[in-house]
């Protein structure tokens, strides 16, 4: 069982990418090659050539909230921040807080637009409690759906590398993908950020497939690992769906010999949740699934992806993929050859 360290790396802080490309298809590729373990410099706009006729790519069409919050607390007046990370049927909301000093049970949050509106509208949180795991559920007062309430009251939810507490004009459009459809995540399926109308027509031109899956990202996906084994980390669940035709096209994709490209490690834990249970078929629901070595993939045959932080559950799944110690050159490389990392950063593909 490899420990935590083997997916440690050194990662130069000017190579983290904070600011998207000035065109989504203008980012580099690494290319990286488990049967022959070479490894090739590429650009995003030429990964139809590394694409077979019959292949099929899966996307995650899942769209970005506007998941972060800001508000005062009514009892104190001092300044609160907040991630919305779901809503029960009862209509009560989990989420991440941040304040000065102690929040207790039964507080009440003014939440404050965090942009300027032309309708003013009120929104009160009564904080509820706190789980073991530090996160509150709060009752929102309000018969609005979450999703319009969301839309006036929270902003893009970007990573704190990125420094900056507001999402600009561009970071709305860029950090959803062009095929962002299914709300529901709190953090960008990134591979996808690559990905341009025409690139995608170019890839089907040539013949390849394009399956839809859906899951809806959450912090559990960054959430640090603390543990020095890694069968000890435990994932948050995060709800998913594999749809009945797009099982069936990755059915008939396999059938004729193309090859699975999961665009994303989400649509690698999508497609593993649903295989470890049979056959590729329709399947929505909660996964927790934590992929780490040794791992027999069942489902994903090829892998487009991000350059992820150092001991994170993306590197290790990565990892899983390919081969530790040739992932682990192929991040030095790109860390030699200047790629940009994370989110808004430059892309690998495994074949």
């Amino acid at each position: 069982m490899p420990r935590l360290d083997a997916f440690d790396y050194h990662l130069p802080p000017e190579l983290i990418a904070t600011e998207p490309t000035r065109q989504r298809d203008q980012s580099r590729l690494l290319v990286v090659n488990r049967q022959d373990r070479s490894i090739q410099h590429s650009m995003i706009s030429e990964l139809p050539q590394f694409l077979n006729p019959q292949d099929c790519l899966v996307l995650n069409d899942t769209r970005v909230l506007s998941a972060r919050l800001f508000g005062v607390r009514q009892a104190t007046g001092g300044k609160w921040e907040g991630l919305y990370l779901g809503s029960n049927a009862e209509g009560e909301w989990k989420l991440m807080s941040k304040t000065r000093g102690k929040l207790v049970p039964g507080e009440t949050i003014e939440l404050t637009p965090a942009h300027s509106r032309s309708e003013e509208k009120q929104l009160s949180l009564i904080m509820q409690s706190k789980d073991d795991e530090g996160y509150w559920t709060a009752l929102v007062q309000s018969d609005e759906d979450h999703h319009a309430l969301l839309s006036h009251f929270g902003t893009m939810p970007l990573p704190p590398y990125m420094k900056r507490d507001l999402a600009t004009e561009e970071d709305w459009e860029r950090y959803q993908t062009v095929y962002a459809n299914q709300p529901g995540a709190v953090a960008a399926p990134t591979a996808g950020l690559h990905f341009t109308p025409d690139l995608l027509a170019n890839c089907t031109g040539k013949g390849v497939g394009v399956a839809k899956v859906t899951l809806h990202v959450g912090i559990g996906t960054f959430k640090p690992i603390a543990c020095e084994t890694l069968e000890e980390h435990k994932m948050h669940s995060e709800w998913c769906e594999l749809p009945g035709e797009s099982a069936a096209l990755l059915n008939r994709t396999r059938e004729q010999g193309g090859r699975i490209v999961a665009v994303g490690t989400t649509s690698v834990r999508t497609l593993e949740s649903v295989a470890q249970q049979g056959p590729l078929q329709a399947w929505q629901g909660e996964t927790d699934i934590f992929i780490y070595p040794p791992y027999q993939f069942q489902a994903v045959d090829c892998l487009l992806t991000n350059f992820h932080l150092p001991k994170s559950t993306l590197l290790v799944l990565v990892s899983a993929f390919a081969d530790t110690e040739l992932i682990r050159e192929a991040y030095e490389k790109a860390v030699e050859a200047k790629y940009r990392f994370y989110s808004y950063g430059d892309a690998m593909l495994i074949i």
